[in-house]
């Protein structure tokens, strides 16, 4: 059997979960629960060039969120003015 996410003739779906994280997934195979649908049914290619435009910072977005709060709350306080 061949790998089904390889078929340069098959299909595809671009997915998303909850943090902002991408996957091409085979149309024919149903959605895993915790994943949407961001791309319909298209070439691979198509797929693939979506979510490489798309996904352009790989962390997860509870991980982009803490180092922002970090950023935030490391900076020093501003002097209160006199």
């Amino acid at each position: 059997m061949s790998n089904p996410f390889e078929d340069n003739d098959g299909e595809y779906l671009a997915l998303v979960n909850d943090e902002g994280q991408y996957s091409l997934w085979p149309a024919y195979i149903d959605v895993p629960t915790g994943w949407s649908i961001a791309h319909e049914k298209a070439a691979r290619q198509v797929c693939l060039d979506y979510i490489e435009a798309q996904w352009t910072d790989l962390r997860p977005r509870s991980v982009m969120r803490a180092a922002e709060q970090a950023t935030t709350t490391d900076s020093p306080a501003e002097a209160p003015v006199a």
